[in-house]
């Protein structure tokens, strides 16, 4: 069978099982105008890549029949509006109590991301391996990003290409001042932005002098 067209009727399978909630294999076939055998052909792979998931349905008169529905990975590939949502609820705050407490609920969200870094890597680490541990942080947020030394000025350029919360931070940039301080807080540098997606740049950029002015006072 054509690949793309097996591919197609994946996704087709997919789509009725979040539309129906759960199938038999019977009642995909009969959805799909394909036999059961080339539905299950097409389940065994959709079962290995952890999308469905099966249970057995026990009926009053005949053998117990397997049901199919999606697994929480699948559904998760499934478009979903958090952000949009997200936007309504800090409007709503803001209205209701101020921007002094939108501004307070993102640095409760910096200070807990601090928290969670420093659980990870301990204070006493040399500087690249903070580096790099914010590096991991980060995509694993979905930041997409990636770290380059300058060897000419000795300093790092911190790059993000994907923002997750683009829509809250165009609209909130505070929490884009709170990555930054997230950054100089957890590897005690300094840290200045060069661009911001929030903003109009193509990417978050930041520029990470390990010889802050802190570090500097104590080795003099």
């Amino acid at each position: 069978m054509n690949k793309d067209k097996s591919s197609s009727t994946r996704n087709q399978i997919m789509h009725m099982l979040k539309m129906k909630g759960s199938m038999t294999v019977g009642d995909m076939a009969q959805e799909l105008g394909i036999t059961e055998m080339a539905v299950r052909r097409h389940l065994n792979t959709l079962e290995r890549d952890n999308l469905i998931q099966a249970r057995l349905l026990r009926q009053a008169m005949g053998r117990p029949t397997n049901i199919y529905s999606l697994s929480e990975e699948a559904d998760n590939m499934f478009p979903k509006n958090y952000q949009d949502l997200t936007l309504e609820f800090l409007n709503d705050i803001e209205e209701m109590q101020g921007a002094q407490m939108v501004e307070a609920l993102f640095k409760l969200r910096q200070e807990r991301q601090e928290n969670l870094y420093r659980d990870i890597v301990p204070s006493d680490s040399d500087f690249e391996k903070k580096l790099e541990a914010l590096v991991k942080m980060q995509n694993d947020k979905g930041y997409m990003a990636e770290l380059k030394k300058d060897e000419k000025t000795g300093k790092y350029i911190f790059t993000e290409s994907n923002c997750p919360i683009s829509t809250v931070a165009k609209e909130y940039t505070y929490a884009c001042n709170c990555e930054k301080t997230l950054f100089e807080n957890v590897l005690g540098a300094k840290v200045e932005q060069e661009q911001c997606m929030a903003t109009g740049g193509d990417n978050c950029v930041y520029i990470i002098d390990e010889k802050n002015e802190e570090n500097t006072e104590k080795e003099q």
